[in-house]
């Protein structure tokens, strides 16, 4: 790695927040240090090295001073009028492993690690990132590279380890109202007394992840030493696994992946396996949801992705089974933090409730029990169901919400949600034929969820209902007028749910 010679700077602050570590200089110093906006370079903070991304200006920047954002400065352990030293990074010698990549060519294990080491430390622009995510969609991965990449994303990050055999479950999502089945299959695992301190990550394009759910009823910002203790204790955990530092690469990946609306398949698999390692898991169960307005809508495509997921699990010793599900359309009734939140509490406490959430939930806790050894092939789901409804599942998860620092006696109606509403009518006498999963997500969206956690859509009618004219059909909500009049909008433009009755048409 070639780097130039050294520069003082003194620190200076502003209060913004931004994705990437940035650091600000004035343009007259840039050009004299010879950097453009989007260079990297090592700032030296004592006898530590980081990797910030430069950008210049003006104003907000004197002569010899460097501005950063307040949160990195307390990450990063300064304070303003510090001094530290910045330089140029030169080329990083990955950059060979790099070219390869780009050409096609196979890399070996230490040139992954090597790479992904360089990554994480910050050596590449977007640029360079995109380029390698980008090369995998028309040169695509060998099995042995796809494991060598996932050990190098391992690698690289925080490892945590318990003494008995960890379990999870994890969606590759896409489903509208996925987010809340983990906050009834974990606590149905983690009952039967196997070890599943789950982490998952906050939504990316649908308008909740489980984390933003989970959030609704307990912190989720939990640091490793508290997974591990909370787990230890109670035997689950529904965290975020954004603070943890697991597998960091992915969190570049997933940023870049973001902006370009790309989604590889193999580093969707990287992805899922190095973050389960990290957290030591040894047995996992791997929802697919299939259907039309999902990530896979092909039976084929799930069955090709499931092949990936069992050779690469092989490769790095992890049991595993992959559950491959009806998302034809919106999991459970409700689709949004605090509506999920809502109907997953509800649904334990009154142990009834959407067959879809219910029985989803308990299939993918047997085929963990069943993995364990402690329910007969075949015979999981009859034990999940059974721990469900004696209600040892609820006792459970308000154990885990206790420890996550939440209320455990929290009631669906002590959750609040949006207080602006509309709700669509149905304009015929029929059945629910039909509903649209991307115009749901979209509209869900559009009233600010995940960030409005209140905000959402909820459904009086599912697909096989029948419905007479002017009855409700879905609710959406916001706290906001204007959110919600962007959503109707969208409502107005797409058919999120189709009633159809008998009659199609007369001719003449």
């Amino acid at each position: 790695m070639g780097i130039t010679t050294k520069r003082t700077f003194r620190v200076k602050s502003i209060d913004v927040k931004f994705p990437q570590p940035i650091v600000i200089i004035n343009e007259d110093d840039a050009r004299e240090f010879g950097i453009a906006s989007g260079n990297v370079v090592l700032a030296t903070i004592g006898d530590v090295y980081h990797s910030l991304i430069v950008m210049t200006s003006k104003t907000l920047a004197q002569r010899s001073e460097c501005v950063f954002p307040l949160e990195l400065m307390s990450k990063l352990g300064i304070s303003e009028g510090d001094v530290i030293g910045l330089r140029l990074i030169g080329l990083p010698q990955s950059i060979y492993a790099l070219k390869k990549r780009l050409k096609g060519e196979k890399l070996t294990e230490g040139e992954f690690l090597a790479l992904i080491r360089d990554v994480v430390a910050g050596m590449y622009g977007e640029a360079e990132i995109a380029a390698f995510l980008v090369s995998q969609l028309y040169n695509p991965l060998s099995d042995n590279e796809l494991s060598h990449l996932i050990k190098a994303m391992v690698e690289t990050g925080v490892k945590v380890k318990f003494e008995e055999t960890v379990y999870d479950i994890h969606s590759i999502g896409g489903v509208p109202g996925n987010s809340k089945v983990a906050l009834i299959s974990v606590p149905i695992v983690a009952a039967a007394g196997l070890l599943i301190p789950k982490t998952s990550s906050r939504a990316i394009t649908s308008p909740a992840g489980t984390a933003d759910t989970m959030e609704v009823l307990a912190r989720v910002d939990l640091a490793v030493d508290e997974i591990v203790e909370i787990a230890r204790k109670v035997k689950g955990t529904l965290a975020w696994g954004g603070r943890l530092n697991l597998a960091p690469a992915d969190d570049i990946f997933v940023s870049i992946e973001r902006k370009l609306a790309i989604d590889p398949e193999q580093q969707m698999v990287a992805s899922i396996l190095s973050k389960k390692l990290a957290m030591g898991v040894e047995r996992l169960v791997v929802d697919i949801p299939v259907g039309r307005g999902t990530k896979v809508q092909e039976l084929k495509d799930a069955e090709s992705l499931a092949s990936i997921f069992i050779k690469q699990a092989g490769l790095l010793n992890i049991a595993i089974k992959i559950a491959i599900t009806y998302g034809g359309q919106p999991i459970g009734t409700s689709v949004g933090p605090a509506l999920e939140a809502r109907e997953a509490l509800r649904t334990h406490i009154e142990k009834r409730g959407s067959r879809s959430l219910i029985d989803k939930a308990i299939m993918l806790a047997g085929l963990i029990i069943e993995m364990s050894g402690r329910a007969h092939p075949g015979t999981g789901v009859e034990v999940a169901r059974d721990i469900f409804l004696s209600g040892k599942a609820y006792e459970k998860f308000k154990q885990i919400i206790e420890a996550q620092g939440g209320n455990p006696n929290t009631k669906p109606e002590d959750i609040p949600v949006g207080k602006y509403t509309f709700t669509l009518k149905s304009p015929t006498e029929g059945a629910v034929t039909y509903i649209d999963n991307t115009a749901i997500a979209l509209i869900a969206r559009a009233c600010g969820a995940p960030y409005d956690k209140g905000a959402g859509v909820e459904f009086h009618a599912k697909v096989g209902y029948r419905v007479n004219r002017g009855d409700p059909l879905i609710t959406i909500y916001s706290n906001s007028e204007t959110r919600l009049d962007d959503a109707l909008v969208l409502l107005r433009e797409h058919q999120p749910i189709v009633v159809e009755g008998m009659l199609v048409k007369t001719l003449p």
